[in-house]
């Protein structure tokens, strides 16, 4: 098979022919997305940690029968997907057993260690910091096939395709559920975004960045 233009599908079958460094750059490339993707769907980082420790468990475990039919990210997201729902299913069905994330007192959720790397003024970085929660607060309240399909919109890798292959949708679906995501975000945070209020008002539609 010739090497296909996606450099990652070219690293997996390298690791299909037994190239451990090619699958370690796999890791190193896509473990904090998929942490992040965990972490805000479930709220638990040592659970997100786990998860995608299983994730990758998976890609190895599938490596001498992995053949290109899509581009690397979208294949690898597609198992965070069921090892995610897998494990929000189990919760459902075993809520005492959810663990918490144990976090100092006074600390904030670990969001920041996959938050976007920038640069920002003291007073800047308050405010971002402030936004960053609540928007994490107005995606927790979305139905969570929703919920997911704005988390991946932030993966740049990612176009509305992928994102509906990852989701098992039709793309025309897949576009209507993430406009149903985003409007309701838009009319959670506009006040906040307005007033610094947190309320529950009809409001018009707001720009965010991309699904956000």
């Amino acid at each position: 098979m010739a090497i296909p233009p996606d450099p990652d599908a070219a690293l997996m079958l390298r690791a299909k022919d037994g190239d451990i460094r090619a699958f370690e750059q796999l890791v190193e490339k896509y473990k904090q997305p998929i942490v992040s993707l965990m972490f805000r769907m479930l709220h638990d980082l040592s659970e997100a940690e786990d998860l995608a420790q299983t994730v990758f468990v998976r890609v190895y475990q599938s490596a001498s029968r992995y053949e290109v039919s899509a581009k690397f990210s979208t294949w690898i997201f597609t198992i965070a997907r069921h090892v995610c729902l897998n494990e929000i299913r189990r919760r459902s069905r075993h809520p005492a057993q959810s663990i918490q994330s144990s976090l100092p007192d006074g600390d904030e959720p670990a969001t920041r260690q996959f938050e976007d790397q920038k640069t920002f003024t003291p007073p800047q970085a308050i405010l971002h910091k402030e936004l960053e929660a609540k928007i994490q607060q107005a995606l927790d309240q979305l139905p969570e096939k929703q919920r997911l399909a704005v988390l991946l919109c932030r993966q740049d890798d990612l176009s509305y395709e992928e994102i509906a292959r990852v989701l098992g949708l039709s793309l025309s679906a897949t576009k209507s559920l993430i406009h149903r995501a985003r409007e309701t975000l838009k009319l959670r945070l506009k006040p906040y975004l307005q007033t610094g209020a947190w309320e529950d008002e009809p409001a018009e539609t707001i720009p965010l960045k991309r699904c956000l």
